[in-house]
């Protein structure tokens, strides 16, 4: 299980001690808007960090926690996705209303895009987008991905943003 660290952010995996403040953020309304999901009861934000890490078991990787190295809050998760049968491999992000506009998802995804150009033998990164989600849409120009074209996930209209390997 990868464990990354930026400036600001420690990058880990999930734990139970997280729960709290996972499912205080699963929970509400405005955070889950654009991932085709209603607010999460604390059981069902259980099973969500235990889909996280299940998928790091057959991966290798997955979504990890966003902890604030200053706080050691919980602030979100981000991380690698893809599940079967998704559209590429995606660099994905959800972060709590409180850790909003302040540059951390774009820190957590640029620090995961690095991480699997480096590390994966994958020349393409992805990031599906709900079509009216404009904070993540702009998070995934910062981390250099481009709009690639439209798309429909589990009955939801979503735009497929995505960038290639750089060149070194």
């Amino acid at each position: 299980m990868p464990v990354l660290e930026t400036p600001r952010l420690l990058l880990r995996p999930l734990e139970e001690r997280d729960l709290d403040d996972y499912a205080v953020i699963m929970a509400d309304p405005e955070v889950v808007q654009y991932l085709g999901t209603a607010p999460m009861t604390r059981d069902q934000a259980w099973r969500h960090m235990a889909l996280m890490l299940g998928h790091d078991r057959l991966r290798g990787w997955s979504n990890n926690a966003v902890v604030d190295k200053t706080s050691d809050r919980l602030l979100g998760r981000c991380g690698l996705w893809q599940p079967e049968g998704w559209p590429g491999l995606e660099v994905g992000w959800v972060l709590g209303r409180a850790a909003w506009g302040q540059g951390f998802a774009t820190e957590a995804a640029s620090a995961w895009r690095d991480w699997a150009f480096a590390n994966l033998d994958v020349d393409e990164l992805v990031s599906v987008i709900h079509r009216d989600n404009d904070r993540s849409k702009r998070v995934a120009e910062r981390i250099g991905h481009h709009y690639v074209r439209d798309l429909e996930i589990m009955g939801h209209p979503c735009l497929l943003y995505g960038q290639t390997r750089p060149d070194v």
